[in-house]
């Protein structure tokens, strides 16, 4: 079976949600799971459930000192050189079984120059035929929407950061 490419894109809430919703259903089938972070530190809380359910493993790469804004040159650096070593293992091992990819917050890393999009467009050419993979963040590119079997817009209707009310544990991460 062909692997397809899922994009969650958007201003709304709910894209890493959906990613991970899309995992456990994966995981459920018996399939095993790469969950990559980008942008993050790990501390999400659905990575502490995630982490625990058999054939899911769990990557933060370096951008672990949160938003673009607070990366520095060394950290982009490294990034690059994780996600291009990402990219190799899961290329390789989905021979052996992963049939499913999270790149969390991904698109946003292209965005901001902390992960080259022409990587990205490189691997997702040349993947293994059979490994589904889901892309989040804001503002994909066209290329990326081209390349993409499915595309699902979160659109901000409301949202309570707007009234000052700051994430929620839980809730939001």
């Amino acid at each position: 079976m062909a692997g397809l490419v899922h994009i969650y894109c958007g201003d709304g809430k709910g894209k890493t949600t959906a990613a991970a919703g899309l995992a456990v259903r994966a995981l459920g089938a018996g399939k095993n799971v790469v969950f990559a972070q980008f942008l993050k530190k790990g501390t999400s809380s659905e990575i502490n459930v995630l982490k625990t359910i058999k054939g899911m493993e769990i990557y933060t790469l370096s951008t672990h000192r949160g938003f673009y804004k607070n990366q520095t040159e060394e950290d982009r650096l490294l990034t690059k050189k994780e996600s291009r070593e990402l990219f190799e293992t899961v290329a390789e091992r989905s021979k052996n079984g992963i049939r499913l990819l999270v790149l969390d917050e991904i698109i946003s890393a292209c965005n901001h120059g902390i992960i080259s999009e022409e990587s990205l467009v490189d691997f997702l050419k040349n993947r293994p035929a059979d490994l589904e993979v889901v892309m989040t963040g804001r503002k994909p590119s066209q290329k990326l929407l081209d390349m993409a079997d499915y595309v699902t817009e979160m659109k901000k209707i409301k949202h309570p950061f707007d009234k000052g009310i700051r994430a929620r544990k839980g809730i939001e991460f």
